[in-house]
């Protein structure tokens, strides 16, 4: 058979130019020329920021600078012990550069992977090429699921249909022909053609949106939104509290001036959780470079939080629990038609789509054309419509029209061939109708009146780790929601293999309800849903998203688009078209659909952990405060100088955080993160400074003499640092050996300090006799116990 490539008219259908009218696009020496003028596509890839923009981000922030400066006064003033936070600062600050650094490398090197790459017709030969070396004048060929990369005009289609509502927000597909505008962002549906670049690089309708978008960010999450309006209410507080400890410490007291400075700056120091942000910038790049390792390519760094949080999965079949090869088991002619005419009638069929789908290519492999007919007119496979179609110019001069299809999309309700094609579906095959039309192909009701000539079955493969992915989200308390556009049967056959529960009760996407309410409650009432058009999976999400769900989409194919972009949290195949991996937030370059669980588990430690150490940090800084006002109130020296409190975050907060915050946690994220924190954070904090103040101003009365100020320090540092890690103790939780071990580390470490002379000396610290010591370990456990009673009252009374 010969099929003619088409040319262009408003119809859907239509006559096809002879080749000749084909453009053969530009010349090497046109292309060289083009980028001379830098008439190019050079919109920065995907995670484009700098090292220079990751430097500036880590490095010039509002707490770097306070703390950069009271570092400098330090260095001028008190020995190197008290400027010790310093040092720590810029190796956390290096931490971060090198962390987010190799988070954008292996961004980088898993978006060239996955970059889609475009055909091109140079010197009369189409070939492959970046995104970014289309010049001004390429001639960009296009078929089902292609997006449309760059401004144009079209110049050849063949049954173009392009989908536009991801910029114009209008649902139905537009018919393109030839001088039409193709716009960038948009996407092929149907068909196939040819467009001309007017339009490239940052001149393109989408260019400034994908390259604003695209960009690696840690922002525009509910976890980084959140430490951003602690730290927002951290620095209004800490303003006139420092303000209030300056004037306490160097005009109230008549005491040596650098000393003074030195007890001042330990006082401020303390109140910035510096650490917070710069925990939650590795956690994130990490998890980012974990899942890189799988190939697994994070678009929006935020994803990896958002799939932490869903509690519904939205699965297509094909593609997903399916992989996306099938093949033909058996052809069955109906109502007497001939074997082999049949095969022949696929064999034309399969020739006449130069783009053919999953289910038309196994067509293909099984019945190889035999170039005895013609094709005059064809009809592109769409979602929408469930069936493609072809006119034939048959061997013998005779002319038809076929279409092949979803049966009971072009059988009428109650033909008796739909029993038969009922019992294949229940076996998890999938039923192509062959019928022979008896109108043409540009009729609307082409459908009507079509003779059922032939049955194809075909078996898809299922996923060899579909069924224990499907497990992991029933044990971890996500629900699945299969939404395919194929036979209800067949799809709820399929997941039954699977093991999915609910696969019994498939429901035909025709009979729900338009009403959202209703369609929200059906969703939540079953799990397998067949026949859904494109439309309806982007209406069940919306529907799911009204009853409070979080909601993941997955999926490959064109007619996902529109869902997963309405999505939580779009979710697409490599192998899948170019639209849904353009709108998707993470792209399973393996396709494997077995990676989702490991990109759950990350979003889960990252939130979980960030959660837990949010809580230490901010306990820290409200102990800080309520001293500091304590001190300011009562008109004494200030309890600590900087090395104490370096000594205490260090073994407390720094080191335990950095092992939390990366270890395993499955606990799914919850939602409302400062309140969450707060209300542990704002009790520990409140008792951990009044009981460390109480020992302090007992110290005060019970040294007197030379060395009483060491002593005092010494007394209310332990008090400190046991209630300290008593809250390290309760956050912890549940324990492990690793966890209690790093606990153990830390203690031994402040007995060290205590106990060996040059630490004694290094960090002025030494317990005197043994009254005040007992005395401030009694303080810091009946201030314990009051922390374990509140943590525990509050998780009963405020339940998250």
């Amino acid at each position: 058979m010969t099929h003619i490539d088409a040319g262009a008219e408003l119809d859907p259908v239509h006559p096809v130019p002879p080749p000749h009218g084909r453009s053969t696009g530009l010349t090497t020496a046109e292309v060289a020329e083009r980028v001379a003028r830098g008439e190019v596509n050079d919109v920065p890839i995907r995670s484009s920021r700098s090292l220079s923009e990751i430097v500036r981000a880590n490095v010039f922030t509002r707490f770097n600078a306070i703390i950069g400066v009271l570092w400098v006064v330090m260095l001028f003033v008190a020995p190197i012990q008290d400027s010790l936070f310093g040092y720590v600062i810029i190796a956390n600050t290096g931490i971060g550069i090198i962390q987010e650094w190799r988070a954008k490398k292996t961004l980088d090197s898993l978006a060239v992977i996955g970059e889609a790459k475009p055909t091109v017709r140079r010197d009369g030969k189409a070939c492959e090429i970046s995104t970014s070396e289309i010049v001004l004048g390429d001639v960009i060929e296009l078929g089902p699921g292609d997006k449309i990369v760059v401004d144009g005009e079209a110049v050849e289609t063949d049954s173009l249909e392009i989908d536009e509502s991801l910029l114009t927000g209008e649902a139905d597909p537009v018919i393109k022909k030839p001088g039409d505008k193709m716009m960038s962002g948009s996407f092929v549906v149907a068909g196939g053609g040819a467009f001309t670049a007017t339009r490239v690089g940052r001149e393109a309708y989408a260019a400034q949106l994908a390259e604003e978008a695209s960009r690696f960010t840690l922002v525009h999450s509910e976890l980084r939104t959140g430490i951003s309006t602690i730290l927002k209410y951290v620095t209004w507080l800490m303003i006139p509290t420092s303000i209030g400890l300056v004037l306490s410490q160097l005009v109230a007291k008549d005491d040596n001036f650098k000393e003074s400075v030195a007890y001042t700056v330990g006082g401020i120091v303390p109140m910035i959780p510096e650490g917070l942000v710069l925990l939650t910038s590795v956690a994130f790049a990490i998890g980012v470079i974990r899942l890189g390792r799988q190939q697994c390519l994070v678009q929006e760094l935020p994803a990896i939080e958002g799939l932490a949080r869903i509690d519904t999965v939205c699965l297509d079949k094909t593609g997903t629990l399916t992989e996306g090869g099938m093949d033909v088991t058996e052809l069955r002619p109906l109502n007497g038609s001939d074997e082999a005419y049949v095969r022949t009638v696929l064999g034309a069929l399969g020739e006449s789509d130069p783009r053919p789908n999953a289910s038309l290519q196994a067509i293909i492999d099984a019945y190889p054309d035999t170039d005895e007919w013609r094709c005059t007119e064809s009809l592109p496979f769409s979602s929408a419509r469930k069936y493609s179609g072809a006119s034939f110019s048959e061997g013998d001069g005779t002319e038809s029209t076929w279409l092949l299809g979803a049966p009971d999309v072009l059988l009428p309700e109650g033909d008796p061939s739909l029993a038969e094609i009922e019992g294949l579906n229940q076996q998890g095959l999938r039923v192509l109708l062959l019928a022979r039309a008896a109108g043409t192909l540009d009729d609307p009701e082409v459908a009507a009146g079509a003779k059922a000539t032939a049955l194809v079955v075909l078996e898809q493969r299922l996923r060899p780790d579909a069924a224990d992915t499907l497990r992991y989200f029933e044990e971890q308390d996500v629900a699945a929601k299969v939404i395919s556009g194929d036979n209800a049967v067949s799809v709820g056959a399929v997941a039954g293999k699977l093991g999915l529960p609910g696969a019994e009760n498939t429901v035909d996407a025709r009979r729900l309800p338009a009403d959202k309410e209703e369609l929200a409650q059906a969703l939540d009432d079953n799990t397998v849903f067949g026949r859904v058009t494109p439309q309806q999976k982007r209406d069940m999400v919306g529907a799911l998203q009204s009853h409070g769900h979080t909601v993941a989409m997955t999926g490959d194919g064109v007619n996902d688009v529109l869902a997963l972009k309405d999505a939580d949290i779009g979710v697409s195949m490599g192998s899948g078209s170019e639209a849904t991996r353009a709108v998707a937030q993470i792209v399973l370059l393996n396709n494997s659909f077995a990676t989702l669980p490991s990109v759950v588990a990350e979003g889960r430690r990252v939130i979980g952990n960030i959660t837990r150490v949010a809580t230490l940090f901010l306990v820290k800084t409200v102990y800080s405060v309520v001293i500091a006002l304590l001190v300011v109130c009562s008109q004494v020296e200030y309890l600590f100088l900087p090395r104490h409190l370096t000594l205490l975050s260090t073994l407390t907060i720094g080191i335990p955080a950095f092992f939390l915050a990366l270890a395993p946690n499955k606990e799914r994220a919850k939602p409302h993160f400062v309140r969450r924190v707060m209300r542990y954070a704002i009790p520990g904090g409140v008792i951990a400074g009044v009981a460390t103040f109480v020992t302090y101003l007992l110290a005060r009365h019970h040294y007197t003499g030379a060395g009483a100020r060491e002593a005092e320090t010494s007394a209310a540092t332990l008090a400190l640092f046991l209630i300290a890690m008593w809250v390290l103790a309760i956050i912890a939780r549940p324990y492990t050996w690793w966890r209690l071990c790093l606990i153990g580390a830390m203690g031994l470490g402040f007995l060290l300090v205590m106990t060996v002379p040059w630490l004694q000396d290094f960090f002025q610290l030494k317990l005197v006799g043994t009254t005040m010591p007992w005395a401030a370990v009694a303080i810091a456990a009946v201030a314990a116990g009051a922390i374990e009673f509140v943590y525990r009252w509050v998780d009963r009374r405020f339940p998250a």
